[in-house]
């Protein structure tokens, strides 16, 4: 297998079963996809078919389990899943699903590994995205830790520590690997998902995980002994800690090379150290962006929106990826008029500005998209707006817009107003467009 080029799978697989947590029916198809398409999830079972990508800013937090939304759409428990695309190599993948959940299956990500490789994993001649960790990358919760360190090879090695030191059951368990994919479908792939008894009884009597028994599930017992099953590894907790962790890190979208050292991090802490991931790759690659070539300058945005000063507040695009984002930038400085009555003493740019700063990106993208040249993007709504932190002169403002639904003359999308890697404002954004004359 290349370490340099993208993979898909060259047939398409499937398989059915019930949601670990829902107990749902649910059937999954996993389909080829081209270079650079990265992994999609496609809820099938929505009229029309909502696609979910397999990115940081999709996740949603749940408890004990992994899930993506897009809008009000999500899909659940999708570590075991992608853990298995993500330990054979696979980078573009569309898996359409016909629930809200993906099956438990046995409780480990073999059946996904093995629908897979009946599907044929194949080599596209396209060149990998990788990002090596250079510098490192914690993040705690109490006693529980996870980092990212530089490594001295073109792997990922991970080392994983399992403390229930004050619980007999399991006790401390420490494995650690280079995650090759001979070393995942052998050591990692069958490690099933366990639970404690007194968590198992709890989970029943909330109204999870009715269809299970014993036989389904690992479920240990007050001596650490399977409950009607039997080990797959005399260590297997650590071994599916370590199976989360790399369905976890696979919502990056990119793999990575170094080493990831966890002190019993579970999936919440998983999840922080993408993010975390995610926001130094954005930099790096805005940092890059910024100092090119910019896609628009001030007087191509101005051939396209009709707004003028003291109103036009995208200065240049530096991002234009289709339909599907946008990123744009607003130097914010002292000469700006607001500033002269908000507030003298303390000068904070208006929120109601940002989201209009967001919502011209996002016109903008649609106009130029569509070549609609003279139209005006007018607002329909705003929803989830939320300011996370001031605008001050001096700031330089990163405006991103990711698409949600887009038709001939309206848009649905997703936008983050950014200070470096501090979110300053989010919003969803709902707009027409408009002839620009008033006809």
């Amino acid at each position: 297998m290349s370490l340099s080029k993208q993979y898909t799978i060259s047939t398409e697989a499937e398989l059915e079963g019930r949601g670990l947590f829902t107990s749902e029916p649910v059937k999954v198809r996993f389909k080829p996809a081209p270079a650079n398409n990265g992994v999609v999830f496609i809820r099938t079972d929505q009229g029309n078919p909502i696609r979910i990508p397999v990115r940081p800013e999709n996740i949603t937090r749940r408890p004990r389990r992994t899930s993506l939304r897009n809008g009000t759409v999500g899909v659940e428990t999708v570590e075991h899943c992608l853990a298995a695309v993500s330990g054979l190599g696979i980078d573009n993948l569309e898996i359409e699903l016909t629930g809200p959940e993906l099956p438990g299956m046995d409780g480990s990500c073999r059946p996904y590994l093995q629908a897979l490789q009946q599907a044929k994993p194949v080599e596209l001649d396209v060149p990998l995205q990788v990002y090596q960790i250079t510098e490192p990358i914690t993040v705690r919760e109490g006693d529980a830790m996870i980092a990212a360190l530089p490594g001295d090879s073109d792997e990922l090695s991970i080392l994983y520590d399992l403390d229930y030191s004050e619980n007999n059951a399991i006790g401390r368990q420490v494995y650690a690997l280079n995650l090759t994919p001979d070393q995942f479908i052998q050591q990692i792939a069958p490690a099933r998902t366990f639970l404690l008894q007194r968590e198992a009884e709890l989970l029943l009597q909330s109204g999870y995980g009715k269809h299970l028994t014993y036989k389904d599930i690992l479920v240990l017992g007050p001596k650490g002994e399977p409950i009607d099953n039997e080990y797959r590894f005399p260590d297997e907790p650590v071994r599916h800690k370590i199976l989360d962790l790399v369905g976890d890190m696979a919502l990056l979208g990119r793999r990575i090379t170094g080493r990831i050292v966890c002190y019993k991090s579970g999936h919440s802490l998983n999840q922080a150290l993408v993010k975390k991931i995610a926001a130094r790759i954005r930099q790096i690659e805005l940092d890059r962006k910024i100092a090119a070539k910019p896609m628009m300058d001030i007087r191509q945005i101005q051939r396209i929106l009709p707004h003028r000063y003291p109103f036009l507040l995208v200065d240049r695009v530096i991002e234009l990826d289709g339909d599907r984002h946008a990123v744009g930038i607003k130097n914010v400085t002292i000469n700006e008029p607001f500033f002269l009555g908000h507030f003298p003493q303390q000068p904070i740019m208006p929120g109601v500005l940002i989201v209009e700063a967001l919502a011209q990106l996002a016109g903008l993208r649609l106009i130029y998209i569509l070549e609609h040249t003279g139209k005006l993007a007018v607002l329909l709504s705003m929803d989830n707006v939320k300011m996370r932190r001031p605008v001050i002169p001096g700031d330089q403002l990163i405006l991103e817009v990711h698409t949600v639904r887009v038709k001939q003359r309206t848009g649905h999308v997703r936008c983050q107003a950014r200070v470096g890697d501090a979110l300053a404002a989010e919003a969803v954004i709902k707009f027409m467009l408009v002839d620009a004359d008033g006809s």
